[in-house]
């Protein structure tokens, strides 16, 4: 019976697949694929139970947008994405770079990747220009500049030296369709993501940016740059965006701003804040000048404070072959606090600085920021370049990573330790890299001469410290500077007699006070000390002179008139600077040595702003470390010395009048004063500095701006104002012509006249400056009769009210003019200003660094080389005194005897 069921629904399903053939697809069995797809499922969350989730690594294709987008994987379960971490690690590097040393730069960089990969760091940042070096200056207009720059980038991405993960960027120059950007330049896992170019050019003080580069003016858009065809083939890309764009990571977002950006009233970091960016990353070449430090750490904290957010601040350190010492200071800040810094000032060419911060307090704080929000939501966006990586570390990989805290208050370096630390480290810089042997200096005993021998005692100090701290940098610098492979320091003094020759070069005008403090201080810093007289080169020289003309020059003491008097001085000055060569040129030969000596100079900002100096005497040398430091400051710094490094005979140098000796001795005692031949103190020539370049004066708004401080002090004559102004100019125009061969010098001073870069200005002046000085004397007159009417409406108040009223002045206890006086009589530094003991050289340390724009008074008085404190005008007021010459007959005297000679003729005094 069975049987015949099974037949009768045979021939039933033939009859019907005869009938209906498309039955026949009902009847075939299902794929092994689709049974199976539930089970797969079920394994794959069977597995991650087992093991944490991972980041799968990004492919050549994993790029959204123009690389294409990694696939997500719908498999991921809640738990695995509890496991995404939000504490960011970063690492932002100090780089001692070298203009066109390419290969030295690419192999820094890439020490701070392997150090900011050995420190946890997800992200690593560097200073601006790192790969050329900030200096190229007109290399910057060479197309091998640029080429060199790609064959050091492409070097770099495939280094090992790179984790796999770890997001990295450079700064290097990048033409782009014929126009060259300043550039930052982001890789990720071996292919370039984005180059970003600087969009504010610096063009103030001693930047000049816009003659090799261009700002990218396309705010929030992008295009497409043609890698070069060697670096495409060698990282498999033909193209990288290029424009004002952000990097947006699986947790965050990152965006730049290079360093001008920041200075700038409208800093991107705002824009890009509003937009969502939450690391805003600047790359900075930000050189040191006195009294800077806090501006740069000020911008970058106010900057995440009002934005929120976090900032990274990478700046350049040491000297990269210009005048300029970029001061380091590299920092993180988060909502407002610093986290991480670096050092202003170091001899290591590498300094890595890591910091982590919570992504959570970034939106927590911003949060909390309601008008910011307001903005923020109708803020526009900026064009996005998504990265398939994850800068916050997987909490089960890092479990725990602590964020970094807010530092305490930030110390900033006194004036007097930024002399110390700056120029020395600025020295090392140049010495090691020019391949020169050590240093010669003629050492006069004088407060510049000794600044600067102290300033390589200083650097020798440093280098004993780094290599006892372990630095083989440093340790191989010096020992092939010595050409002794086995040389370890023992101490500062021991390395400073290897590497600093001193010479007094003594002539029959030159005191034994000065020699004994030069031979002094040789002995206490350690110097390999010579004492020479050259009166038979003198000599020599104006015998040639006598011969050829028949005629003898005589100083203005026997008789001899200022052209003589001044030709006389100036052969000394000059023999000095030719002895300086040989004995810089042979020395290290005499020593069985091989290389020579840098000769170095010892002129101040103060003496170069006035032409107080001989063209081509000692001024004039190989490099000068205190060329841009005014006296004020070096005789600070002087004390400062005095008391750490325990130097005692710099007490006597601080308290000797300045004086160059070069006029004959008058009963074995100085007859002559740099004041006195100046014609204006050093406090003096410091304001007017400061007025002529730091407020843009001319010899007008100058005088304006005294005489109004004069006459409402009331116990200042304008008119004096208006001579001492008008002396100044004078002497300002006719001496510029110096500046044009000024040694170059560290760069500390924001007045400093350097022709080369820093001070662009004519070196030939109508003298007498004839439009100008008729303006100031119409101002006088007009003061003169302001007064007369405040003085009858004074006598008829004084009448009225049945008293006498003495005039403004009156009373006084001194009959001599106040003129940017420091105020006060003021103890045993009144009148001159000299300290005469240890105790005052060290009290100077304690004094007030800020600015000359204030006149000091108080106990300590003031005068020629005096700095009292207190006073009633109060620091940052334009209402310094002016004082006469600390000496006899001051600025009298230098009114007649050199005034007179140009008020005649406007000739050019040497």
């Amino acid at each position: 019976m069975r049987c015949v069921y099974v037949r009768v629904c045979f021939f039933v399903v033939v009859a019907a697949l005869a009938r209906f053939p498309l039955l026949l697809f009902l009847l075939l069995p299902v794929p092994p694929a689709r049974k199976s797809l539930s089970a797969l499922a079920r394994s794959r969350r069977r597995r991650e139970k087992r093991q944490p989730a991972i980041t799968h690594p990004p492919s050549e294709n994993n790029y959204i947008g123009r690389f294409g987008s990694r696939p997500r994987d719908k498999g991921h379960s809640k738990k695995a994405r509890r496991t995404m971490g939000h504490t960011v690690q970063v690492a932002v590097a100090t780089l001692n770079q070298w203009a066109m040393d390419f290969e030295g730069n690419v192999e820094r960089i890439l020490l701070s990747i392997r150090l900011a990969a050995a420190n946890g760091a997800t992200y690593r940042t560097g200073p601006e220009l790192e790969v050329s070096g900030y200096s190229c200056e007109d290399h910057f207009h060479e197309p091998d500049t640029y080429l060199h720059c790609w064959e050091a980038l492409v070097e770099i991405i495939q280094s090992p030296c790179c984790p796999p993960g770890m997001l990295i960027d450079v700064g290097m120059p990048v033409q782009h369709r014929n126009v060259a950007y300043n550039c930052r330049v982001a890789f990720h896992n071996g292919r370039v993501v984005l180059i970003r170019p600087k969009m504010t050019m610096c063009d103030d003080g001693n930047y000049r940016e816009t003659r090799w580069f261009s700002p990218w003016t396309k705010e929030r858009q992008t295009e497409e740059y043609q890698l070069p065809r060697f670096a495409a083939q060698a990282l498999g890309q033909e193209t990288v965006p290029i424009g004002d764009a952000v990097i947006a990571t699986l947790d965050t977002c990152l965006g730049y701003e290079i360093c001008e950006e920041l200075w700038n009233p409208r800093s991107k970091h705002i824009d890009m804040s509003l937009a969502g960016v939450e690391i805003i990353v600047n790359g900075s070449g930000s050189y040191m000048q006195l009294r800077k430090a806090h501006i740069t750490a000020d911008l970058i904290r106010n900057a995440s404070y009002k934005a929120g957010g976090a900032y990274l601040f990478s700046n350049m350190r040491g000297c990269d072959g210009q005048r300029v010492y970029f001061n380091g200071c590299s920092a993180i800040a988060l909502n407002g606090s610093i986290i991480a810094r670096g050092r202003q000032f170091a001899l290591s060419e590498v300094e890595v600085t890591v910091g982590s911060f919570d992504l959570h307090d970034i939106r927590a704080y911003r949060g909390a920021l309601r008008s910011r929000s307001s903005v923020a939501a109708s803020a526009p966006a900026y064009p996005r370049i998504q990265l398939p990586l994850e800068l916050a570390a997987s909490d089960r990989d890092h479990p725990g990573t602590p964020a970094s805290s807010p530092l305490g208050e930030w110390v900033y370096h006194r004036p007097e330790e930024e002399i110390a630390l700056g120029p020395a480290c600025w020295l090392w810089d140049y010495l090691r890299r020019s391949g020169q042997g050590g240093f010669f200096l003629p050492l006069s005993g004088g407060v510049d001469s000794s600044s600067t021998a102290i300033i390589v005692h200083s650097m020798c100090r440093l280098v004993v410290e780094a290599i006892g701290q372990g630095d083989r940098q440093v340790r191989d610098d010096c020992r092939k500077i010595l050409a002794d492979p086995e040389y370890v320091p023992a101490s500062a003094a021991e390395l400073c007699g290897r590497l600093l020759f001193t010479c007094y070069m003594g002539t029959e005008n030159s005191s034994r006070e000065t020699r004994q403090r030069a031979a002094a201080l040789a002995a206490q810093i350690g110097s390999s000390h010579q004492d020479i007289g050259i009166d038979g080169a003198v000599s020599a020289l104006l015998g040639i002179f006598q011969l050829a003309t028949g005629m003898r020059p005589r100083f203005r003491a026997a008789g001899g008139c200022p052209r003589q008097n001044l030709a006389l001085q100036n052969i000394q000055a000059r023999t000095r600077m030719v002895l300086a060569y040989l004995f810089a040129q042979l020395m290290l030969w005499v020593r069985q040595r091989p290389g020579g000596l840098l000769v170095l100079g010892s002129a101040n900002v103060d003496e170069a702003l006035r032409g107080y100096m001989t063209k081509y005497d000692c001024s004039s040398a190989d490099v000068n470390p205190i060329g841009g430091i005014s006296k004020m400051d070096l005789r600070r710094f002087l004390a400062y010395a005095q008391v750490e490094y325990g130097l005692p005979i710099v007490a006597e140098i601080v308290a000797a009048p300045p004086t160059a000796e070069l006029e004959p001795l008058v009963d074995g005692a100085i007859a002559q004063t740099d004041e006195e031949d100046m014609g204006l103190t050093y406090q003096e020539l410091s304001e007017f500095g400061r007025l002529r370049k730091q407020a843009f004066c001319g010899p007008f708004s100058m005088f304006c701006k005294l005489a109004a401080a004069a006459v409402a002090d009331g116990n200042r004559n304008p008119r004096e104002v208006a001579d001492r102004v008008k002396h100044f100019f004078r002497c300002y125009a006719i001496n510029r012509h110096k500046m044009t061969v000024l040694t170059p010098s560290y760069h500390a001073e924001s007045y400093s006249p350097d022709d080369n870069r820093f001070d662009h200005r004519p070196f030939l002046y109508r003298a007498n400056w004839t439009w100008q000085f008729r303006a100031i004397d119409a101002e006088l007159e007009l003061l003169a009769k302001h007064q007369a009417r405040l003085e009858e409406e004074r006598a008829k108040d004084g009448a009225a009210a049945g008293g006498a009223v003495a005039p403004n002045g009156a009373g006084s206890s001194s009959s001599e003019p106040a003129f940017f006086s420091a105020g006060g009589n003021g103890g045993n530094n009144g009148g001159g200003g000299h300290m005469t003991t240890a105790t005052s050289a060290y009290q100077l340390v304690r004094q007030s660094s800020g600015l000359y724009l204030a006149g000091v008074g108080g106990g300590g008085g003031g005068g020629g080389g005096g700095v009292g404190t207190g006073g009633a005008d109060g620091p940052g007021q334009l209402t310094v005194g002016l004082t006469k010459s600390h000496s006899s007959g001051g600025y009298s005297r230098m009114h007649s005897s050199v005034l007179g000679k140009i008020k005649d003729r406007t000739g050019v005094p040497v």
